[in-house]
């Protein structure tokens, strides 16, 4: 799939006398902002806006380059519990983990995103595309709120759903999502929960 400026390019390499034609399926607007300019200017993104300030990433979103930013709105954060939150909020190392499972290394279009692909976050850890009906989802998950805001350093798809990688999960947290939930429950049976906590 082949896009420009995340228009689809529909049909190529038509030959004229003085030149040649492309047809999209868009119009191409003209692009000023970074990608930290986005953010900082979108009302719904201003959860976003605190989180990058606090772990330093501005920088990155400002610099040259190509990403992806799949941007956590508002709606994402306020889906998560509250203690859950403000744990992540207030350890920098979950942070930066959770902010980096965000970005992808490169610019990818609504349109290049296809279900059956595994993408690799600036962390390191990777994200897995489906559908479900006519919506993509990641891991699992249809999240996209709204799709392909261009910046002149990449490209930022609005999610309405927080991407916590186990990086910033506490044990408790990844007990009770996996096959040892069972025992998630003895522990705090018999008072031990806060270990896992």
């Amino acid at each position: 799939i082949v896009t420009v400026n995340c228009a689809r390019l529909l049909k190529a390499d038509h030959h004229a006398t003085n030149g040649v034609v492309h047809v999209i399926d868009k119009v191409i607007a003209t692009t000023t902002n970074t990608i930290q300019q986005i953010i900082e200017t979108e009302d719904s993104l201003e959860n976003l806006r605190a989180a990058v300030a606090a772990s330093n990433l501005n920088s990155l979103l400002e610099s040259e380059g190509q990403y992806t930013l799949l941007a956590p709105t508002t709606e994402a954060f306020e889906k998560i519990p509250p203690e859950t939150l403000n744990r992540i909020l207030g350890d920098p190392e979950a942070l930066r983990d959770l902010l980096n499972h965000h970005i992808l290394k490169s610019a990818m279009c609504a349109e290049a995103i296809i279900a059956g692909l595994t993408m690799e976050t600036l962390g390191g850890t990777t994200l897995d595309v489906g559908c479900s009906g006519e919506e993509l989802t990641l891991n699992g998950k249809p999240i996209i709120a709204n799709k392909d805001i261009l910046a002149t350093n990449g490209v930022v798809h609005f999610v309405n759903e927080l991407l916590i990688p186990d990086s910033a999960k506490t044990l408790f947290e990844l007990a009770q999502e996996s096959e040892v939930s069972k025992s998630t429950d003895l522990f705090r049976q018999a008072g031990l929960s806060s270990h896992l906590t």
